[in-house]
């Protein structure tokens, strides 16, 4: 028996099966409907697009939004997906936003974090090179009670003439100050990794943040981020108001 001759009711129950035990979704029902006038006309059918929306939409009972007895159900069902697919745009959009508001609070971290480790670097050299100099003058210090040429005995006597603090009390308050510095750097090494981990991460995750319209993108907001993505928020809605 060839598939014309099945009669509608069978064609109409082999639909409504495939709705309901199949899967069967709008673009199978669509792609029917353009495969010849006969599966155009069932496709159509009212009870089937009933059965879609209810399992499609199932927190939007179809009698409320039926305004008119004229409009069919695939029409109330056009509507609707196309408010929920505007609604998932609307959400991929702020979701996008979110993530690019923490990409730039952990890149504007980084920054402040790399330049406060680049001044404690700086302030540890100067502390290493005056350091260095303390222990010439303590060595100076020593040679004095040690016999000498006259020359060289004078120069290490400039050398600690020099030196108005006592060198051992300083060389001792420079090795605090280096152990210090020390930490300060390892500290700021160590946020460095962990920020740049993070920064990487938003960044896959905004790369795996692509449109669907039946996709969901309730991310949650971290506190780093919800600040800047409000200000970003209120300037993108500036701009859109005064184009």
């Amino acid at each position: 028996m060839s598939a014309s001759a099945l009669p509608d009711e069978l064609w109409r129950r082999i639909l409504e099966i495939g709705i309901e035990f199949y899967n069967f979704n709008y673009k199978d029902l669509c792609c029917l409907s353009i495969t010849c006038r006969r599966l155009n006309r069932l496709s159509d059918d009212d009870s089937l697009w009933s059965s879609l929306f209810s399992a499609d939409f199932p927190q939007y009972p179809i009698k409320q939004h039926r305004s008119s007895s004229s409009v069919s159900n695939k029409s109330l069902y056009k509507i609707r997906y196309e408010k929920i697919r505007e609604q998932k745009a609307l959400a991929h959009r702020r979701a996008v936003l979110r993530i690019q508001s923490e990409i730039n609070e952990h890149s504007r971290r980084i920054r402040e974090m790399e330049l406060r480790s680049a001044e404690e670097k700086e302030k540890m050299k100067n502390t290493v090179a005056e350091f260095l100099n303390l222990r010439k003058i303590r060595q100076a210090s020593v040679a004095l009670n040690v016999w000498q040429p006259e020359v060289v005995r004078g120069k290490q006597k400039q050398i600690v003439e020099q030196c108005n603090v006592p060198v051992n009390n300083r060389i001792h308050a420079i090795e605090m100050e280096l152990k210090l510095c020390k930490q300060q750097v390892e500290g700021f090494e160590k946020a460095l990794r962990v920020e740049k981990r993070r920064m990487q991460a938003a960044k896959e995750k905004l790369a795996s943040v692509e449109y669907h319209p039946l996709r969901d993108f309730n991310l949650a907001v971290t506190p780093i981020a919800e600040q800047a993505m409000r200000k970003r928020l209120r300037t993108s809605s500036s701009k859109e108001t005064r184009s």
